[in-house]
């Protein structure tokens, strides 16, 4: 049996191989998986794209007959539910026989919820809930936010001068911050299942939207409008913030330009995450990255942003803030 402090090395390993199914698991979570047998990782998985083969189906198959009497660390609770695509996690499991699994956190899906655990303690498999479940639920957050409010987990994403300007005032805003700070845009698109832009943008930009890093271009996000704009059949328009609840297969969602977009998105309360890029200059004049927003008083803006992480793109600097609870 693993010490504690072992649990949660192996438990943020699965974490860390979760985010490489973020942005294209469709409908289900980003799940990861290590099984461990003698403090040597026999088998390792996360959810492929579309959704299969999940993380523990896939973690399975690498270790074979090395997961019986071996520690099985995954970031959600195996799957209970039947489905015509193949059996349930818990059955495949308890097929392998591991001594204990370890589970980060419950799925918030009732067709599952408890009854993966429930089943495997039935089964003799000792069970452990709980291990590092803020980081898997950060991790999960496009499925957690999906299945709790019915729509995609958002990010905002605004790359800005240090007053606040995302072009000048005549609209030129190529480009405002750096390499390193554009690269981390794309890798951001890379993690998204879909990235949204205004008609305003599509019309004076014409953006491509698409993942340009060498060997991530295949994992260039679905590309939604909102408002009416000419643009490609393989776009989805929509009218209205709120109506990213119907876009199809979509956990997490990116939005990136421009100011009424990010008011409007912001105005509705929907936005989980913002990605903060500050280049450094002063443009002076320009056009202000975030429009009204219909704020009323100073109290009411504070308070709802908490800073989760900070770090320099070389000469820029970007901050992460989720949205307090």
């Amino acid at each position: 049996m693993l010490s504690s402090h072992k649990d949660a090395r192996y438990m943020a390993a699965a974490i860390a191989l979760s985010e490489r199914g973020r942005g294209r698991t469709g409908d289900n979570p980003n799940v990861g998986c290590i099984i461990v047998q003698d403090d040597v990782i026999v088998g390792r998985g996360w959810t492929q794209p579309g959704g299969r083969p999940h993380a523990e189906a896939m973690a399975l198959a690498q270790a074979g007959k090395a997961a019986k009497g071996a520690d099985m660390f995954v970031t959600m609770e195996p799957c209970a539910h039947k489905s015509k695509r193949g059996p349930t996690c818990t059955d495949l499991v308890k097929e392998a026989a591991p001594a204990r699994v370890i589970v980060a956190t419950l799925d918030i899906d009732e067709r599952t919820r408890r009854q993966g655990i429930d089943q495997l303690g039935e089964a003799g498999i000792s069970i452990s809930v709980g291990v590092l479940e803020e980081q898997a639920h950060r991790a999960m957050a496009g499925f957690f936010t999906r299945m709790e409010k019915g729509r995609p987990h958002v990010t905002l994403k605004l790359a800005m001068s240090l007053d606040g300007c995302i072009a000048l005032a005549d609209g030129t805003s190529k480009w405002i911050t750096g390499s390193r700070a554009r690269a981390h845009t794309h890798l951001e698109r890379a993690r998204s299942d879909a990235i949204l832009v205004g008609a305003g943008t599509v019309a004076a930009d014409n953006p491509g939207l698409d993942v340009r890093l060498t060997g991530l271009e295949d994992r260039s996000p679905k590309p939604v409008v909102l408002g009416k704009a000419d643009v490609a059949a393989h776009w989805t328009g929509i009218s209205e913030p709120e109506a990213i609840a119907g876009l199809d297969k979509t956990n997490w969602l990116l939005v990136e330009g421009g100011a009424a977009t990010a008011a409007s998105f912001l105005k509705a309360n929907l936005v989980d995450r913002l990605l903060l890029y500050r280049a450094p200059i002063i443009i002076g004049g320009g056009l202000p990255g975030i429009g009204d927003i219909g704020l009323g008083s100073l109290d009411v803006a504070h308070g709802q942003w908490n800073r989760q992480d900070r770090r320099d793109l070389g000469q820029d600097v970007l901050e992460i803030y989720e949205r307090a609870a």
